[in-house]
C-alpha cells in the first residue's frame, strides 16, 4: 500500500518531549488526517519508550461518540536514529474493522512523503476502545498498543495567546485558562522496548498522517 503525506507534526528530540499543532493546517482541519500532538517518553518500565500520536482534535463529547479512525489514513511514527532527519525506523498504525493494526518498528522500504506497509511486520492488533468504555490494550511481540478517544492532554490558553499577538496584553495569566478543557482527540499509543529502537543515545521522532492513493 502506497500512501502520500497530508500532514506532519513538528519534530521531537530525545527525553520527554512533545509537539502540538491544533487546527493550524487549513487543508486538513477537521479531517481524520489532522494531527494535534505527538509525544514520546519513557514508560513505567524504564526499558520501554511510549509513543503517542493524537489526531482529530477539538472533539466535543457529543462528537466523540461518533468519531472514528479512517481506514484509508495511515498514522506513522518516524524515528531517526542517526541524526540525519531521515526515518530509519517506522511504527505504522492503520485501522481495519474497528481494530488498530500496529506494524513495526522496522526499517521502511520508502522514506519521505510516501510509505509502504510491510504486512509481515504486523506486531499487534488491538480493538479500538469505544468512547466511554474502559481502555482496551493488547500486547504482541513485546509491543503494547491502545487506540481510541482520550481527553486532549494539551494545556494552552489560546484566548490569551491571541490577545498577546494582537497587542492587547503583554503576557499570560497565572493560572491560565485551558482552551482545550472538555475536548477530546483520537489517540494511538504504542509502548515499545528500547532494544527495538537501535543503540543510539538520542532519537528524532515525528508523526505523519498519510492518505491512501
Amino acid at each position: 500500500m502506497i500512501l502520500a503525506t497530508l500532514a506532519v507534526a513538528a519534530v521531537v528530540t530525545g527525553g520527554f518531549m512533545y509537539a502540538a499543532d491544533h487546527v493550524d493546517a487549513p487543508a486538513v482541519t477537521g479531517a481524520s488526517t489532522d494531527i494535534t500532538d505527538v509525544y514520546a517518553f519513557r514508560a513505567q518500565d524504564p526499558n520501554n519508550l511510549v509513543f503517542v500520536g493524537n489526531v482529530q482534535g477539538l472533539l466535543s463529547p457529543e462528537n466523540t461518540a461518533a468519531a472514528q479512525f479512517d481506514e484509508n489514513t495511515l498514522i506513522e511514527f518516524n524515528i531517526d536514529t542517526n541524526g540525519d532527519a531521515v526515518e530509519d525506523l517506522v511504527i505504522q498504525a492503520i485501522p481495519k474493522n474497528k481494530k488498530m493494526r500496529i506494524y513495526g518498528p522496522y526499517k521502511p522500504t520508502m522514506t519521505g512523503s510516501k510509505s509502504q506497509i510491510a504486512v509481515n511486520e504486523l506486531s499487534v492488533e488491538v480493538d479500538v476502545t469505544p468512547y466511554g468504555s474502559a481502555a482496551i490494550s493488547k500486547t504482541g511481540k513485546g509491543i503494547t498498543a491502545f487506540a481510541g478517544p482520550r481527553d486532549d492532554p494539551f494545556f494552552f490558553d489560546l484566548v490569551q495567546f491571541r490577545k498577546i499577538l494582537a497587542g492587547e496584553t503583554s503576557g499570560f495569566n497565572n493560572p491560565g485558562t485551558d482552551f482545550f478543557k472538555g475536548t477530546n482527540v483520537m489517540s494511538v499509543i504504542v509502548e515499545v522496548p528500547k532494544s527495538l529502537l537501535g543503540s543510539g543515545n538520542s532519537l528524532n521522532i515525528w508523526l505523519e498522517t498519510k492518505k491512501k492513493i
